[in-house]
């Protein structure tokens, strides 16, 4: 599948490759590790599985080793030599100028003082010390010259330790040139996006340390992107407040969400409760204040699509995350679609997740998790999964998780650093492979790491 895989064994094919991908696949806003792409094993398991694992960051760089940084500096310093040279070669034409316009002044006063033949007369005398005065320049570009013939000479000597360096690296590493290497790696590069990009879904197997993006607001909001949009779209929207709020500010950028500036507002028809809201596909999805109502609010035409109730579903703080917060439903927006997670009374209070059709609102399918919704601290789908934290405070942790595909659940032990000490809204971003958290009025974000187990069959 890659060119960087170990030698295959003996038949039959090795049907599995296993990836653990990481970060914000395809985006440059956030940081991730700076060693770039890792390839960590290469191992044959006894069934004769071929497994590789690998943690993949968002920027669009690759990792070299020792020898391959140093040929990047070496690089480096011999483009800095070579700007070094064509400085000198301006300087050098510049007062070469200045000499030959001197030449012709020297010449002009050594004819007038071999006609005077000893004797000057005063006015003469004034002539020639004006046009002595003329030359006193001459002897800084002198200076000058013996100071470019050392910097030359130093160059010299850089210039054949950086060869003699290069010609060690090239005899090391083998024919290619660094052209060459670094073409070669960009294709690698290219070769393990488009694979993560066809990997998409996997197990939540790690949280990264949260990322601040910006501290807005009260204690309690919401603040997303829309999952289904272009990359090149990253409007920003931002809602403040966790009942009875009506207004939305979308920013056009995520740069402008920062510096709070370039935004619209939009002023919701009907207010909203909780945090839980979502946006998919240029539409805002929302709980009705005082109601188990679910609202599709049409950003461009500004205007409701569609609203229905969820059949059962608790609402007005009777089944809210541990936090309150009339956050009895949370939607959510992963790799398959639109979900809402909620509890009712013939659920005894335990997590309900049902799927929902984006157009009509209406229930596709739904699963009992059997998780108290009230000792949740808040709840994200990755890939068909509800994954739970166990609190909303410091110390949280993703405890829970059920999986919607066999309906079976499993506790988890993933860690999660809860900075600001009160998340009131955590959704799962699948086109940017990120958490969106409100945290103690601090719009934070946390990369993911997932587990993926693909065929290799056809290659990628």
């Amino acid at each position: 599948m890659w060119p960087l895989t170990v030698p295959p064994p003996p038949p039959p094919p090795l049907p599995l490759l296993l990836l653990l991908c990481s970060g914000l696949a395809g985006q440059t806003l956030f940081q991730s590790p700076e060693e770039g792409w890792q390839l960590y094993t290469s191992a044959q398991a006894p069934d004769g599985k071929c497994i590789c694992t690998a943690v993949i960051p968002a920027q669009s760089t690759c990792s070299r080793d020792g020898r391959s940084r140093e040929l990047r500096q070496l690089m480096e310093k011999v483009q800095n030599v070579s700007q070094s040279m064509e400085v000198l070669e301006l300087r050098t034409y510049r007062d070469l100028q200045y000499v030959r316009s001197m030449e012709t002044l020297m010449r002009s006063l050594d004819a007038r003082l071999r006609a005077a033949d000893g004797s000057l007369s005063a006015k003469s005398f004034q002539e020639l010390k004006g046009r002595m005065t003329e030359l006193l320049p001459l002897s800084s570009v002198l200076e000058q010259y013996k100071a470019d013939m050392r910097t030359i000479v130093r160059l010299r000597e850089e210039v054949r330790n950086l060869s003699g360096s290069l010609a060690a690296i090239q005899e090391e590493m083998g024919a290619y040139g660094y052209e060459d290497l670094q073409q070669r790696v960009m294709a690698l590069e290219a070769r393990l996006h488009a694979c993560a990009q066809k990997l998409g879904c996997g197990k939540l197997t790690g949280v990264s340390n949260p990322i601040t993006v910006r501290a807005m607001g009260s204690r309690f909001g919401s603040w997303m992107t829309d999952t289904m949009a272009p990359s090149a779209d990253s409007r920003v929207w931002y809602m403040d407040g966790y009942y009875k709020g009506r207004r939305v500010l979308e920013f056009h950028t995520l740069g402008d969400f920062i510096k709070g500036q370039n935004f619209i507002q939009h002023l919701l028809p009907q207010p909203w409760a909780g945090t839980g809201h979502v946006v998919y596909n240029g539409s805002l999805f929302y709980n009705k204040y005082q109601s188990n109502v679910v609202v599709k609010y049409h950003f461009r035409s500004r205007s409701v699509l569609v609203q229905r109730s969820l059949p059962g579903a608790g609402y007005n703080n009777t089944f809210p995350y541990s936090w309150g917060g009339f956050s009895d439903m949370d939607f959510m927006v992963d790799e398959s679609g639109l979900w809402a997670v909620y509890t009712t009374n013939q659920n005894a209070g335990n997590i309900v997740v049902s799927r929902l059709d984006p157009h009509t609102l209406e229930v596709v399918r739904s699963w009992d998790t059997g998780y108290p919704k009230r000792s949740a601290g808040e709840a994200f789908m990755i890939c068909g999964v509800l994954y739970v934290t166990n609190s909303h405070l410091a110390g949280a942790k993703v405890y829970f998780a059920y999986f919607t595909n066999t309906s079976s659940y499993e506790y988890t032990d993933v860690p999660f650093h809860n900075q600001y000490s009160h998340i009131s809204m955590l959704d799962y971003n699948p086109r940017e492979r990120a958490l969106y958290t409100w945290n103690n009025g601090h719009q934070v974000l946390y990369n993911v790491t997932l587990f993926h187990v693909i065929s290799t069959a056809g290659g990628p």
